[in-house]
């Protein structure tokens, strides 16, 4: 059987070895890459933006950034770019082993609970 020392020495060299192989195989790779990013006409901000797009999605993206927001589609347009997904939002019921709700979304189990008992939403909610 192998002793934690000599399996700690084996991690130790094959690690060298990987690193010693990545940093052959790094400046071809690299060039690898900028040739396909070349090919398909791919910028960096294409690779941050997160989003796949085809030939057919970049000309109606295209298309639509041309035309100006006019009349009540702009007023529409800065009210639902001003939310934030994900925002936290102050609880608006407490229950009695101090577990909060903000009145999105689902109700709770442990409020679901407490309604089906006969109590109501407005017995937890947090006063101003």
């Amino acid at each position: 059987m192998s002793s934690l020392m000599d399996i700690q020495s084996q991690i130790e060299k094959l690690q060298k070895q990987a690193s010693d192989i990545r940093s052959r195989e790094f400046d071809s790779t690299v060039q690898d890459i900028l040739a396909k990013m070349q090919a398909f006409g791919i910028t960096v901000k294409d690779l941050q933006g997160g989003k796949r797009r085809g030939t057919k999605a970049r000309g109606r993206v295209a298309a639509k950034a041309k035309a100006p927001v006019t009349g009540w589609r702009a007023g529409a347009a800065k009210k639902a770019g001003a939310s934030k997904a994900g925002a936290v939002v102050a609880p608006k019921y407490r229950g009695p082993a101090g577990e909060t709700w903000s009145g999105r979304g689902l109700m709770p189990r442990w409020l679901s609970a407490l309604v089906a008992n006969g109590q109501t939403k407005e017995d937890f909610a947090i006063k101003p």
